[in-house]
């Protein structure tokens, strides 16, 4: 079995666990599924976790999809797509294809935009993780959120 294809049974196998269980119930499981999720990517994503009530995992799912070096996110989609998924919460992430998970200030900024967005219909942003190789940083244990 090649790498590639380890990786996505593993995803597909963490995906049908997390749906039955509190499989993302601390960050460090959050950081690993996105590592795995999103790390390898050549393009930049933006991926929605959806949470219920009790921070259980409704969905995982890529909603924008970028190049090399950005990724245009729109707000009001996020919202709709929350909206839609009937989440109490979210966890956001997204790739750097160049190895850096340092967040950008234009990350900073979105993240608020989004955070302020999704207050508005009672969603709570829980963390935004910037995940690039073996490393993923989560913006809400920097402060940032």
């Amino acid at each position: 079995m090649t790498g590639d294809r380890v990786i996505q049974r593993a995803l597909k196998l963490l995906d049908a666990r997390m749906r039955t269980s509190d499989a993302l119930g601390s960050p460090g499981a959050v950081r690993d599924y996105l590592r795995l999720a999103i790390a390898e990517r050549e393009h930049e994503v933006f991926v929605v976790v959806y949470l219920d009530a009790q921070n259980r995992v409704i969905a995982c799912e890529e909603l924008f999809r970028g190049t090399l070096t950005q990724t245009s996110v729109y707000p009001r989609e996020v919202v709709k797509a929350a909206l839609q998924r009937n989440a109490a919460a979210v966890i956001l992430a997204h790739n750097h294809p160049s190895g850096v998970a340092e967040p950008s200030r234009a990350d900073e900024l979105l993240t608020q935009s989004l955070k302020q967005a999704l207050a508005l219909v009672d969603i709570k942003v829980l963390d935004h993780f910037v995940v690039a190789g073996a490393g993923a940083l989560s913006m809400a244990e920097r402060g940032l959120i």
